[in-house]
């Protein structure tokens, strides 16, 4: 996928300022940050950049302060963070972005080897516009962008899409490794491919199931969406969520799988409890006997073989969302069980294993194996846009 983009490889960086534009939008409490995953994951470009002899000038977003500068929401917070990752000095220049003079002038002081942060790009309203003046503000600090921050691509904001057409672009190692990762997951993937898709709500996910219905071989659907589509084959699922408005769509879904050939996995099988809490009582059933006063919380053993068949017989999985409510015991098994076994597969070198999306990460973290799938997102919300098949404007600003 990378190839319709410049990587760090086709540029002489040497002396060069570099805007790399990066997600910093990480958890912070008491004033310090509690974890430095999405560091880790753009410690590799910045290294890059200031080994081959430039200075890397970061730009990102935290939080949501709306166009307005809020010191609650201001980025120095993470200059430790990012210096203890990193093992540099990390100057912070701040910035309303309304003036950019002195975050020029801490980048013309920066010593080599250094890294400078420059102030969170949301406290000015033109971010969130892609307001020309302020992408020429943005501009002016650098020589070259580079973006590796794919969480941010669906949005086309000044620091996202702006700067790419008014600097020499590329994409930056963690930006390169995602669009590869996602490449093999569904661009070009290793077929027959199985999806998995769960979660809450079909009407979150309308428009991914449509999309991956005329991708896939084969789609599995659980978590309380499930419910939706056994409630429109005619069963009833007692008080379990269930979005009993969309039971056209569920049916629509469906006929649009078997036109595309794609077959659809439900559970035969729920595991059902009386109360929405841990280690509550429950029982598995079959779909034809729910408990009219009970809640399907999770798949049942029987669905978990059929899932396990189905990625027997596939060499790609794209995984976004819980198959069953997994925060709460017991009804973390599904996921867990199914989990396992992708990354045992995985492992064996039998399955190239793609998953995001927030739930999705903290449910492979849950069940031991997020290190073991070929690739894990955290972007969230590019990521779900891009397995719906919509276009992501940052990612197509690096075009060549």
């Amino acid at each position: 996928m990378t190839k319709g983009f410049k990587t760090l490889d086709d540029f002489d960086l040497t002396g060069k300022r570099v805007l790399l534009r990066v997600d910093l939008n990480v958890p912070v409490n008491d004033g310090k940050v509690t974890d430095t995953t999405r560091i880790e994951r753009i410690a590799r470009t910045i290294r890059e950049v200031s080994d081959k002899g430039g200075l890397p000038i970061l730009l990102a977003h935290f939080g949501r302060p709306k166009g307005k500068v809020n010191p609650e929401m201001s980025l120095k917070v993470v200059v430790p963070a990012l210096e203890k990752v990193m093992g540099k000095t990390v100057h912070f220049a701040d910035t309303d972005w309304t003036d950019v003079s002195g975050a020029a002038a801490v980048i013309e002081k920066a010593e080599p080897g250094s890294v400078v942060l420059v102030e969170n790009t949301r406290f000015h309203p033109g971010e969130e516009g892609n307001d020309p003046e302020l992408i020429d503000r943005m501009a002016s600090l650098g020589d070259i962008y580079v973006n590796d921050a794919f969480s941010a691509a669906h949005r086309a904001h000044a620091s996202t899409t702006g700067i790419a057409h008014k600097l020499p672009s590329a994409a930056g190692r963690a930006m390169q490794a995602e669009l590869d990762a996602l490449e093999a997951g569904l661009g070009k993937p290793q077929k027959p491919v199985i999806a998995i898709v769960g979660g809450a709500k079909v009407s979150t996910k309308i428009d991914l199931l449509e999309n991956l219905v005329e991708k896939v071989e084969a789609l599995v659907i659980g978590g309380g969406m499930a419910n939706t589509f056994i409630y429109a084959l005619g069963y009833d699922v007692g008080k379990s969520l269930c979005e009993r408005d969309l039971k056209d769509t569920a049916l629509r879904i469906m006929d649009k799988a078997e036109e595309s050939h794609c077959a659809i996995i439900l559970p035969i099988d729920g595991v059902v409890g009386w109360h929405f809490e841990a280690n509550t009582p429950s029982r598995t059933y079959g779909l034809d006997s729910i408990d009219k006063d009970g809640m399907v919380l999770d798949a049942g053993p029987q669905s978990v073989d059929k899932i396990k068949t189905a990625i027997n017989e596939a060499r790609t999985i794209v995984w976004n969302g819980p198959l069953g409510a997994f925060e709460i015991p017991p009804f973390d098994k599904a996921t867990v069980e199914v989990a396992q076994y992708a990354a045992e597969r995985t492992r064996k070198g039998q399955l190239v294993s793609i998953a995001g999306g927030g739930d999705t990460v903290a449910a492979l973290a849950h069940a031991g194996v997020k290190e073991k799938f070929t690739y894990v997102s955290t972007a969230g919300g590019a990521f779900l846009e891009w397995m719906e098949g919509k276009p992501l404007p940052g990612v197509d600003a690096l075009t060549t």
